[in-house]
């Protein structure tokens, strides 16, 4: 039998393409082709040994077999207008499970969507190959190694821009989308993510703290709890939580971050599925006595972010300044096949804490900002002068 992890998916936005949002296993049935009975084989089965067996050049079985699962997902995507069901081939598979441990190779940076003329950068790490390179939040990758993204997906730009620690990559890069294109030459790194970070900013002779939330891997509940006893710790009079560029993360840290800022057992999450029924996730106590809170999200901001920015508004009353978010409705089931890789397959739907379905449409800001970086972060500027108005 081959095992199954059920997920809720972030889409192939933020650190890699997707990321894991819960873990049970459970046991799938069998191949179709088996319930049809011993020996008899399917449609696809067939093509491939007939193409192996009779094909004027010799193939690649293992591209073949490939091939097959590539057209079964494209189709549903097509079909369903899914974006979220993947196939990722082994390689794939274990830079995913990188991404749900907090560390990766690569350059040190998230990315956002897709847009016309290049994908977008999101939050860029400290001493980071990425930002030795001069990157910063709102450029747009427009080449991997002297070759257009032009046509591709995210998960496909990932995948060339991650590699193995010590070499090289050249990006082409547009600054904040506009000008010329310039050739950044970076080395990957194993980069540890630093999920999350707090300071205090003064403004006018008051304290804000300022919070970000890079994703939801391991323990990021934890980390989020440190960052905000740190800054309340400080004098705080206010707290910007930052979960711009921040692409989802694990199903579980998702209720721990939702716990800090609403009373013990308050809907976090509910899930809807053909296979595993319907399901409503609630808060596990640990309500912090915290400030009053704004929310800063952009495009970047997906799935487990999205659901945490939904809490902290209905339970506390905190107002989200920036950009529409990324709009991830559909949960996912990441199954390991015997071959290799893993399918990551659409079986459910999740709504947030405000009954919310998101897919396609995203959280809407209640206070609309378009810019959100550089030395003038209009967006960061905007949640400032929100806090210092209720704290005056």
């Amino acid at each position: 039998m081959k095992t199954a992890w059920t997920a809720v998916i972030a889409g192939f936005v933020g650190l890699f393409a997707g990321i894991l949002l819960a873990q049970s296993t459970v046991e799938m049935p069998a191949p179709f082709g088996w319930v049809q009975g011993i020996g008899e084989q399917s449609l696809s089965d067939e093509v491939t040994e007939l193409v192996e067996d009779y094909y004027w050049r010799s193939t690649d079985t293992d591209q073949l077999e490939r091939s097959s699962v590539e057209g079964i997902v494209d189709q549903l995507r097509r079909r369903y207008r899914d974006r979220f069901t993947h196939y990722f081939d082994p390689k794939q598979l274990e830079t995913f499970n990188e991404a749900i441990e907090g560390t990766f190779s690569g350059v040190g940076m998230t990315v956002g969507d897709l847009v016309e003329g290049g994908l977008v950068v999101g939050r860029v790490f400290g001493d980071s190959p990425a930002e030795r390179g001069g990157i910063e939040t709102g450029d747009l990758i427009v080449s991997v190694d002297g070759e257009s993204i032009a046509g591709d997906g995210v998960d496909s730009v990932v995948m060339r821009i991650k590699g193995p620690e010590g070499t090289p990559v050249v990006l082409g890069v547009k600054a904040s989308g506009e000008g010329s294109k310039r050739s950044v030459r970076l080395v990957r790194e194993e980069i540890q993510v630093p999920v999350s970070e707090g300071r205090i900013l003064e403004r006018d002779g008051q304290k804000i703290g300022y919070v970000s939330l890079a994703g939801f891997s391991e323990g990021a509940g934890t980390a989020l709890e440190g960052s905000l006893r740190k800054v309340t710790r400080r004098g705080a009079e206010g707290i910007v939580l930052d979960l711009r560029g921040n692409g989802g993360g694990l199903l579980p840290e998702a209720i721990s971050t939702s716990s800090l800022f609403a009373p013990k057992g308050r809907p976090v999450v509910e899930t809807r599925s053909r296979v595993e029924g319907n399901r409503i996730y609630r808060t596990e106590g640990g309500e912090l006595d915290l400030p009053p809170v704004v929310v800063l999200m952009d495009r970047g901001t997906a799935s487990a972010a999205e659901i945490l920015a939904a809490v902290v508004r209905k339970y506390g009353n905190a107002p989200l300044v920036g950009t529409r978010s990324f709009g991830k409705g559909l949960f996912q089931q990441l199954i390991e096949l015997e071959g290799g890789g893993a399918l990551d397959l659409s079986i459910g739907e999740f709504l947030t804490a405000e009954g919310e379905s998101l897919a396609g449409k995203g959280l809407r800001p209640d206070v609309a900002v378009s810019e959100g970086s550089g030395a003038s972060d209009a967006q960061l500027g905007r949640a400032i002068r929100i806090l210092r108005d209720r704290t005056e």
